[in-house]
């Protein structure tokens, strides 16, 4: 029992003098990452007051908005790995096995993550050749109801808003693979409208009230190639039409304009629009 008692103090005494040996270097490692993470947070916040600074210097220049927020992503994500790098070298770690550490991990994540590289080209692509900038109201064909005005393209998302506000995130590399259609990519807008009238309806008569309409309306711009026209005679209905530039930012309101005053005038001017009608006879007699 007595040597058990000297064996186990024997044992206690033993770790107490490791632990004091290791005492300075664990007290030492702690400081180290303490440093690490003050450094780090530090350095988020210089980083995001740098990117903002760049935004900023860039914006005053006048440079495409989208191009202002792509450099901001890519030289966020720069100033992060090098950030990372100078915390590795502080610990100890030699720069050559930083920079070996990461052309490993580069080359694992760019296998790992084929897609996110296709989306950093796509941005690149689309800041080149700028089919698109930020504000306009662009469509992707490919994709079922995607559309909406420009609202940030990153280094891997373009996000549009849509008309109901609702954010749509698409990767850039979709994007640099699809038909987009830029609808506000120009100041004016060709508006067209058919409408249909009767038979009995004078054509002259209707064709001199859609012009008048288109005239006097105030976003038409009935001096550049404004044109009424018959565009057929259909089985119902004789189907009359016009072409009219509008300025492109005031297209919707102007066509939901006139459609009206179509409606109100030919009411007026006796114009008749037919429409689809049923007819039912009821047959009262009883059978003998």
């Amino acid at each position: 029992m007595e040597q058990e008692v000297q064996g186990l103090s024997s044992e206690i005494h033993h770790f107490q003098s490791q632990i004091s040996d290791y005492l300075p270097y664990i007290v030492s490692f702690c400081f180290k990452v303490i440093f690490a993470l003050l450094v780090f947070w530090a350095g988020g916040k210089v980083i995001r007051w740098l990117v903002r600074f760049i935004k900023k210097s860039m914006e005053k220049t006048s440079v495409d908005k989208g191009v202002v927020q792509f450099i901001g992503s890519l030289t966020r994500v720069i100033l992060y790995v090098f950030l990372i790098f100078n915390i590795a070298t502080y610990f100890g770690v030699k720069e050559s096995s930083v920079a070996a550490l990461l052309g490993t991990a580069g080359v694992t994540i760019g296998l790992a993550l084929q897609g996110g590289l296709a989306n950093i080209a796509g941005g690149i692509m689309l800041l080149i050749f700028k089919p698109f900038q930020v504000g306009d109201y662009i469509m992707i064909q490919q994709q079922t109801n995607c559309e909406g005005y420009v609202y940030k393209i990153e280094i891997c998302y373009t996000t549009l808003l849509s008309i109901d506000n609702k954010h749509v995130v698409i990767p850039n590399g979709t994007l640099s693979n699809s038909i987009i259609t830029n609808v506000t990519a120009r100041d004016l807008r060709k508006l067209e409208i058919r409408v249909g009238i009767s038979y009995d309806s004078s054509i002259q008569k209707a064709k001199q009230i859609l012009e008048d309409i288109l005239r006097n309306d105030e976003d038409t711009k009935d001096d550049q190639d404004m044109v009424v026209f018959v565009d057929e005679l259909g089985d119902s209905a004789v189907i009359l039409g016009f072409r009219v530039w509008v300025p492109t930012d005031k297209y919707w309101n102007a066509r939901w304009r006139i459609n009206e005053k179509i409606k109100e005038e030919f009411d007026a001017n006796n114009i008749k629009i037919p429409y689809n009608q049923m007819e039912i006879y009821v047959n009262n007699k009883k059978p003998e």
